[in-house]
């Protein structure tokens, strides 16, 4: 159990999560032994999505985002979603709480459209990342370069681009919250 006493904060949103980058990652992380706390928009159940149209399942909010902070936590997972993705960017605790692992050099792993949360939360100049292809142009606007692998490491910061990514980004995650803070991760913050 590598991240044994670890805690790890996974965002949701309300109904427009991708279900299988929120679930996979999720699991992931709880197999190698860390806590992990599901934090949300609302509190109660968010319902997460498939293929960004179809309804997934439902899933329990440990706390909202107002509820929390990131010193309580060693990493943090930013799963996609279109829907899902757009909604976490337009909520100013959310925002916050992201920049926040920023600031304290803490990794963070985000897929898909995850992206768009931290170009909201400006934490991707001068980085290098992945995400979902149509979101290139947002990053490279936003001062980052965009590369088209399935999993791309910065000094902390774990990309990937869509569900088909998850095995290799699922064992970087473990792999980065393993290493713990990073530096480097500071630099964009």
């Amino acid at each position: 159990m590598t991240l044994q006493g670890r805690k790890i904060a996974i965002l949701i949103a309300p109904r427009g999560t991708e279900e299988p980058e929120f679930v996979k990652p999720k699991e992931a992380v709880t197999k190698a032994g860390a806590s992990v706390t599901v934090v949300g928009l609302k509190s109660g159940q968010a319902e997460t999505v498939n293929n960004d149209l179809d309804a997934g399942g439902s899933y329990d909010v440990d706390h909202t985002v107002s509820e929390v902070a990131a010193d309580q936590f060693d990493g943090l997972v930013i799963p996609g979603g279109s829907v899902g993705a757009d909604k976490l960017r337009g909520d100013k605790d959310a925002v916050s709480f992201v920049r926040a692992f920023f600031e304290a050099g803490k990794p963070v792993g985000v897929i898909c459209h995850g992206p768009w949360v931290l170009i909201e939360a400006d934490v991707v100049k001068g980085r290098t990342l992945t995400s979902f292809p149509t979101l290139k142009t947002d990053i490279v606007n936003a001062g980052a370069k965009w590369i088209d692998e399935e999993v791309v490491v910065d000094q902390g910061l774990v990309t990937s681009r869509n569900p088909d990514d998850l095995p290799a980004f699922c064992a970087k995650i473990v792999e980065e919250f393993e290493e713990g803070r990073h530096e480097g991760q500071r630099r964009s913050a």
